[in-house]
């Protein structure tokens, strides 16, 4: 399995979200290459601005294995993390992040003023399939406008 096959996985999450008219990102959360959480978007469904795509991956992933840690995991998300959700993995511990677009707007480099909000131990890789992580996004809110 590649970072590839996974970040396709995220992307279908992010798929539903944009068909629910949600901002269309997508994760999943992966040990031992098997997907044990996903999550999309559910902000407007839910009326709550926490419900990111990482969080409700995260929850999930949390209950999955009855943890409240996640250092054998890796995290893939189609776009760049918001503050608020590095924060949620930072306290995850989570092994590795991979995503796809940046978020030059909302990311957490932008927000966070730093440069490494993640736990110290989590390896993080960006740029996995950026066209098409971006292309989703670019296009919800063309459709939008």
């Amino acid at each position: 399995m590649t970072d590839e096959y996974f970040m396709t996985q995220a992307l279908k999450e992010a798929k539903r979200a944009f068909e629910e008219e949600e901002i269309p990102v997508g994760a999943v959360v992966v040990v031992n290459e098997r997907i044990i959480a996903r999550g999309h978007n559910m902000t407007e469904r839910l009326n709550d601005p926490t419900a990111h795509a990482e969080m409700i991956a995260l929850t999930a992933a949390f209950n999955s294995l009855g943890s409240k840690y996640l250092p054998d995991a890796t995290l893939y998300v189609t776009v760049e993390p918001c503050f608020m959700c590095a924060g949620a993995i930072y306290w995850s511990k989570i092994g590795k992040i991979v995503y796809g677009a940046d978020d030059e707007k909302n990311g957490y480099k932008k927000t966070a003023g730093i440069n490494w909000p993640f736990h110290p131990k989590t390896e993080l890789i960006r740029g996995v399939m950026k066209d098409e992580c971006s292309r989703l996004m670019k296009d919800f809110f063309k459709n939008k406008r």
